[in-house]
């Protein structure tokens, strides 16, 4: 079956579940980022703990360095730590929710597709009356 051979009803929920599959695509890589800023702030923490107080520590600050004391830095990287699992979490929430979304759509796409109707639909397209639509 064809794009142009398709109901509209059934070409707008693939669109739905299209734009939740790019949706899901794009926290999934942001949860990737994140894990690479966790795996790099933990190592600098442990060097820097290797280090003494009176070793000279720098920090970056664009594309300088900036002197700083240890402590700074510790309190810094501690900070960037408890963000990144913040942001961790909240991405962790959006991906269980799309997934279920997911779900969700593949389940009412296929009952759509067996029944051939759009009475599964929560959303009328043109042209149907609330006959058509029991919900409504």
């Amino acid at each position: 079956m064809s794009a142009g051979q398709m109901p509209p009803w059934l070409q707008e929920q693939l669109m739905k579940m299209q734009q939740s599959q790019q949706n899901l695509q794009a926290i999934m890589q942001q949860k990737q980022q994140i894990e690479m800023e966790k795996i790099e702030t933990d190592k600098s923490l442990e060097e820097l703990r290797k280090a003494s107080d009176e070793d000279m520590v720098y920090k970056h600050a664009g594309s300088i360095l900036i002197k700083s004391t240890k402590k700074e830095l510790i309190d810094e990287l501690e900070e960037r730590t408890e963000l990144t699992k913040t942001r961790s979490t909240v991405l962790e929430k959006q991906e269980g929710r799309l997934k279920e979304t997911l779900k969700e759509q593949e389940a009412k796409i296929s009952e759509m597709m067996k029944s051939g109707t759009s009475t599964g639909g929560a959303t009328m397209s043109q042209g149907s009356s609330p006959a058509d639509n029991p919900r409504k």
